[in-house]
């Protein structure tokens, strides 16, 4: 799935986008634009350096073992970030199962964090990180700082955001026939506010 080329300039400065960052579970089912997805996934986990292919959130050793899968009414789809493409995964409405709590399925974008651990040992300058215990440690900061970039591009566009690390992984591992190295971590979904 082609997405228009990232707005990189705009929004609100980042004072004031941090003042606004929250979680709002007050959900809309408004679809958002080709160009709001666009902008939201480059924020989230785009690269803006592509001379050496480094993203908008930091990753330990540049090992960049997350994967950002995005769940919209018509599909799944795995966030192709130094391309800025989305590649069909699974057709059909699977929202629903990006979270255990209600109404996680009205979001019109869900996004599901997975960790491929096999990145940790491939080859390559400053890998080697075998202990499962700290690979787990990075993914999950490595996770954080994409969901706080999701908040905080929220906070900038007026749209609304929640954070979720009740998900079914075993399901959602199951759905997107993951590998063994393969770990789901979290889900977080976007919106345009509910109107009172």
């Amino acid at each position: 799935m082609e997405l228009p080329k990232p707005e990189t300039q705009g929004g609100r400065p980042l004072m004031a986008a941090l003042a606004d960052r929250k979680t709002n579970r007050s959900i809309s089912e408004e679809k958002l634009s080709a160009q709001m997805l666009s902008n939201l996934l480059w924020a989230a986990w785009g690269v803006n350096r592509p001379a050496n292919g480094h993203r908008t959130a930091p990753s330990a050793m540049n090992v960049q073992e997350m994967n950002l899968y995005v769940f919209l009414a018509e599909g799944v789809y795995l966030y192709d970030g130094p391309s800025h493409r989305l590649k069909p995964i699974i057709t059909g409405d699977h929202r629903a199962k990006t979270g255990r709590q209600a109404d996680v399925g009205k979001a019109p974008v869900s996004l599901v964090y997975v960790a491929d651990f096999e990145k940790y040992t491939a080859g390559g300058a400053g890998r080697g990180v075998s202990d499962p215990s700290t690979q787990t440690a990075y993914s999950n900061a490595h996770a954080g700082f994409i969901g706080q970039n999701v908040y905080l591009f929220a906070a900038s566009e007026g749209l609304a955001c929640w954070f979720r690390a009740m998900v079914d992984a075993p399901a959602l591992s199951k759905l997107l026939n993951l590998r063994g190295s393969e770990k789901v971590l979290y889900g977080q979904g976007v919106w345009y506010p509910a109107k009172v």
